[in-house]
Formats: structure tokens, sequence, C-alpha cells
């Protein structure tokens, strides 16, 4: 499920050694909440989710607004891998 994917990869990618996967839940925010995550871990982040699922996050308002929480990031993912794969075929 892509959702427990990404929660394994910000796991990974942050190297958040003391956080279980499991414990992120789906609706909670990455960026002021539990996680104390930072602008450095979202650039990391960003990076990694683009290499991985070989998606372009833009502006710094669009990271923003797509990694609110494993959730909305899950959405946009999906949303931009489809319209990834769309215009390759085209």
């Amino acid at each position: 499920m892509l959702k427990d994917e990404l929660k394994q990869l910000l796991v990974e990618a942050l190297r958040l050694e003391d956080v279980d996967p499991a414990s992120i839940a789906d609706d909670e925010p990455l960026f002021g909440g539990g996680l104390d995550l930072d602008s450095i871990d979202a650039l990391e982040l960003v990076l990694q989710l683009e290499k991985t699922y070989g998606i372009k996050i833009g502006s710094s308002e669009e990271s923003r607004a797509a990694l609110a929480s494993i959730n909305v990031l899950a959405e946009y993912i999906e949303r931009h891998r489809s319209a990834t794969s769309a215009s390759v075929k085209g």
C-alpha cells in the first residue's frame, strides 16, 4: 500500500531511527507535528520522492502542500504519477 511505503521511505530517507513507520498516523502533520521535521528534512524528502516515484514537485509552496500528511502525499503522488505516465505515452 502506498501509504505504508511512504511511511517507510520517510523513516529511512530521514534516518528517523527512533520512529516506527507504523506509528505515523495517515493524517498526522509531517511538519510542526510529532515528527518535528524541518526544512532540510523537507528537501531531502522531496528529492527522495522524486527519485523513487518519478514525480516532480516544483515550488516550495507545492512541496509544503504535498507534504502536509501521509494522506495528502499519497494523493499527490497518485495524481502526478498518472499525469507523468500519460504525458510520456502521449
